[in-house]
């Protein structure tokens, strides 16, 4: 069995609205190991936006720990935050996020940019993401000039241009129709067959029932904990 990659103990998080606190997260523990897909779900003010922007390093939790490959998340500078994501996280969200003037390889190659890697080597490593994803020949087309599918294909490969261990994917499919959400989750699929850790979240169950793992929050708490094939009543 892998070691853990996220280990949260007693994780609690609360906001205030209009003057009352509101907690979003209550005392969550959770271990997911290197290499699991696991999918997060829940009804609207469940707490998965919440729980998903701290696994993804967006947010800090008010109590409780906190660890990613063994650091200790809740002590990191905000400096830090942002070097673990750019570092260790690939993000992928439902409305894609694309610059819509840069072309799909200068959208995949964004985030070399920020790192500070040269020209030629993110331009490499941005062409050989495409090639992997299946759009070697759109590498030169804006966002406006690709279907939903192939525009999540770039976001999945601009995910992927540095490598991180971890892919926190945020409703992927929910702007797809059927064909393109089928090849997204091959792709998700194989991304842990390569030893990739994926958290997905989503509203739909018959797309959470194709992880291995299967989250079910309610109302702060992480109430179902299932193995892949069980179809979840999220409501």
């Amino acid at each position: 069995m892998s070691e853990p990659i996220i280990i949260l103990h007693h994780i609690s998080k609360t906001y205030t609205m209009g003057g009352q606190q509101f907690t979003a997260l209550r005392d969550i523990d959770l271990t997911i190991r290197a290499g699991e897909f696991v999918a997060l779900m829940g009804p609207s003010g469940s707490g998965k936006s919440t729980l998903m922007n701290i696994l993804g390093c967006l947010d800090r939790p008010h109590t409780g720990s906190y660890l990613l490959g063994g650091r200790e998340v809740s002590r990191l500078t905000d400096d830090e935050l942002a070097h673990t994501r750019n570092r260790d996280i690939g993000f992928v969200f439902q409305n894609f996020n694309l610059l819509p003037r840069l072309s799909a390889l200068e959208n995949v190659a964004l985030p070399l940019v920020y790192a500070g890697v040269p020209r030629r080597e993110r331009t490499y490593r941005a062409e050989r993401m495409l090639a992997d994803v299946g759009l070697t020949s759109w590498r030169k087309h804006t966002p406006t000039e690709l279907s939903g599918g192939q525009r999540q294909r770039v976001a999945i490969a601009r995910a992927l241009v540095h490598n991180p261990p971890l892919i926190m994917a945020d409703e992927p499919t929910g702007n797809l129709d059927t064909r393109s959400t089928q090849d997204i989750m091959s792709l998700l699929k194989d991304l842990q067959a390569q030893k990739k850790t994926v958290i997905l979240v989503t509203h739909e169950p018959e797309i959470a029932a194709a992880a291995e793992r299967q989250l079910l929050l309610r109302d702060g708490t992480i109430t179902r904990d299932e193995g892949k094939g069980v179809v979840m009543d999220v409501v």
